[in-house]
């Protein structure tokens, strides 16, 4: 049986029209990294990174999950049906629900989701589709504590055991819409050196050697496709 972990990043999410945080148009341009992605800077001035992760809570509805989302889909929906034998698991790096309303079931959001809030108080993690303030209460404990459930600069990554687990036993590691020469692409990667194939598909080459055995370029939407046809009919 074919198991397969695919890493995706903010360049499979671009092509639905969701900004990046980093890049020419990113969303921290006009935000100091320190001030709404951090544990200090979520202490020292809770509204404001509330009303930052408000206003990317609102405007995700109207992004659309895009052919690269619908085809990674396709594959697991592929290997329920008994259509392919194999397992396909998406490690991803974003914190938008296109995964999920692509039609994949089998996702590990390592960086948080944007449509859960975490109270610190219960630990409780609501599902959470509307605004959040920092006099709102948990709707387990009651207790003003909740904060965007996201891993912020300086937290460790969420579930990394199943993740590494997970590593562990494929036998294709496929990375989507990420540069692979940096972290957490470019340690998962090397993890997986000895023992699985490697693909990395990106919008552009990588500025520096990229450890993959295959690098294919261009839009996700065009490649990510192509790739899961041939996938399902070898």
């Amino acid at each position: 049986m074919r198991r397969i972990v695919v890493l995706t990043g903010a360049g499979i999410s671009q092509e639905s029209g969701l900004q990046t945080f980093r890049g020419a148009d990113g969303l921290w341009n006009n935000e100091h990294i320190e001030h709404i992605c951090t544990p200090q800077g979520f202490r020292r001035d809770p509204l404001r990174v509330d009303r930052f992760y408000n206003d990317l809570r609102a405007r995700l509805p109207a992004a659309q999950p895009n052919a690269a989302h619908l085809a990674l889909a396709a594959v697991e929906q592929a290997a329920r049906s008994g259509r392919w034998q194999g397992q396909l698991t998406i490690v991803t790096q974003n914190i938008d629900d296109l995964h999920e309303r692509a039609g994949s079931q089998d996702v590990i959001h390592m960086h948080g989701e944007l449509l859960r809030l975490r109270c610190t108080r219960c630990g409780m993690t609501p599902v959470w589709r509307t605004d959040c303030y920092p006099d709102t209460p948990c709707p387990a404990c009651h207790a003003p504590t909740l904060r965007p459930d996201i891993v912020w600069f300086g937290e460790m990554p969420y579930h990394m055991d199943i993740i590494e687990k997970r590593l562990a036993e494929c036998d294709l590691f496929v990375a989507i819409g990420t540069s692979g020469v940096v972290y957490p692409a470019a340690g998962f990667v090397d993890s997986v050196a000895a023992h699985a194939d490697t693909m990395l598909f990106n919008l552009e080459a990588p500025s520096g050697p990229a450890p993959f055995d295959q690098t294919i370029l261009g839009p996700a939407t065009h490649t990510v496709p192509a790739w899961t046809r041939d996938l399902l009919e070898g």
